[in-house]
C-alpha cells in the first residue's frame, strides 16, 4: 500500500507518499481500506518532530479516518468486512490501509456522505469526552470555545447548541458569520476584542460555566477570569505555550476547577469507553442532522504537504480531508 511517511522532521515538504507494507489485524483489531483521513494540529506537530506517536501506534500520521472494513482480526465480532465505517486512530490514518483496534470504530452515521465522516472522530471524541463527560455541560449553562473555526471548534459550538448551552467563540472575524449559523450565540474577535469583558458582557457579569482551551499557558489567567463560579476550565492544547502563572487565590474565589487532557495517548480501553459514549449519545444527534461534519475541502493524499500548509495558516473553517480515491 502507499501511506505519507516522515523521513526526516521538517516541514510541510517531509511528507512523501510512499510504498510501504501493508497492515496485518492483530488480536481485536481490523483493516480499514481507507478513502479519507483528516488533518489535524497534532499531525502538524508530529511532522515537525514534535509529537510522537505513542508506543506501538503506526509511524504514519493521521488520527481519524473513514472507509470500508477489509479484513478482520481474531476475536472480532460485531462488525462485517464491507462495512462502512470511521475511527479514532492513534495513527496511521494518512494511509490507503490503516489497523484499528475494533472498539474504536464508529458505523458511518445515517446521512452523513462517507467520506465526509473521516471529520468526525477525533473531534466527537475529544470534544464529548471533555466537554460533556469531565466538564459536565448541561442546558443554560455558557460554554466557550476557543478557536471557533477549528475542527474542534466547528464541532463544539454545534455540540454545545444541540445541547441547549449558550456557546460563546473566539476566532477570526471572517470566521464569525460560518460560526453563528453553527450555532454560536456570539462571537469574539480575538485580535481586536478582550474575550474576559465580552464574557462578561453577554453573560451579565456571571461569565462562562465551561471553557475549552486550546492555548494553554498565554490564556490561563484570562480563562480563570472569564469563568462563572463553579466554573470548568478544560484545556487541550498548548498553541500558547506549556507553563504559565495562576492565581491560586482567584481560582478558590470562584471554586473553579481546571483540567487537561489528551486523547492519543490514552489506553485501548478507555479510547474504547469514549467511543462507545460518542455512539450512544453523539451520533444520534448526527443523526436528526442537529451535527454535521464541517469539511473546508478535500485533498488527494498524495497533496497532504499543501494541506498542511493550508493548516498552518489556521484560514480554513472546520477540516480539511485527505482522500485515496
Amino acid at each position: 500500500m502507499r501511506a505519507i511517511t516522515i523521513p526526516e522532521p521538517g516541514g510541510p515538504e517531509a511528507l512523501v507518499w510512499s510504498e510501504v507494507p501493508d497492515p496485518e489485524p492483530g488480536p481485536g483489531e481490523v483493516v480499514v481500506h481507507v478513502r479519507a483521513s483528516a488533518v489535524n494540529r497534532a499531525d502538524l506537530l508530529q511532522r515537525q518532530g514534535h509529537y510522537p506517536p505513542p508506543p506501538g501506534a503506526s509511524a504514519y500520521p493521521g488520527l481519524e479516518c473513514a472507509g470500508v472494513i477489509g479484513a478482520l482480526g481474531p476475536d472480532v465480532t460485531g462488525w462485517r468486512v464491507g462495512q462502512e465505517v470511521c475511527a479514532l486512530l492513534a495513527g496511521g490514518g494518512y494511509a490507503e490501509r490503516v489497523a484499528v483496534p475494533a472498539g474504536q470504530l464508529l458505523p458511518v452515521p445515517a446521512g452523513v456522505d462517507p467520506v465526509d465522516a473521516a471529520a468526525l472522530p477525533e473531534v466527537a471524541c475529544t470534544v464529548w469526552s471533555n466537554v460533556v463527560r469531565l466538564a459536565g455541560l448541561g442546558a443554560g449553562e455558557t460554554l466557550l470555545v476557543h478557536g471557533g473555526g477549528s475542527g474542534i471548534g466547528t464541532f463544539a459550538i454545534q455540540l454545545g447548541a444541540a445541547l441547549g448551552a449558550t456557546v460563546v467563540v473566539t476566532a477570526r472575524k471572517t470566521k464569525h458569520q460560518v460560526l453563528r449559523e453553527l450555532g454560536a450565540a456570539h462571537t469574539v474577535d480575538y485580535r481586536e476584542q478582550d474575550f474576559v469583558e465580552e464574557v462578561r458582557r453577554v453573560t451579565e457579569g456571571r461569565g462562562a460555566d465551561v471553557i475549552l482551551d486550546i492555548m494553554g499557558a498565554s490564556y490561563l489567567g484570562r480563562n480563570v477570569a472569564a469563568l462563572a463560579t463553579g466554573g470548568r476550565l478544560v484545556v487541550i492544547g498548548l498553541q500558547g505555550g506549556r507553563k504559565g502563572e495562576l492565581d491560586l487565590g482567584a481560582l478558590l474565589a470562584k471554586r473553579g476547577t481546571i483540567a487537561a487532557t489528551a486523547l492519543r495517548s490514552r489506553p485501548v480501553a478507555e479510547k474504547a469507553e469514549i467511543v462507545r459514549g460518542v455512539r450512544e449519545q453523539v451520533w444520534p444527534l448526527i443523526e436528526a442532522g442537529r451535527i454535521r461534519p464541517i469539511v473546508d475541502r478535500r485533498l488527494p493524499m498524495s497533496r497532504a504537504a499543501e494541506a498542511h500548509q493550508l493548516c498552518e495558516t489556521s484560514e480554513h473553517v472546520g477540516k480539511v480531508l485527505l482522500t485515496t480515491g
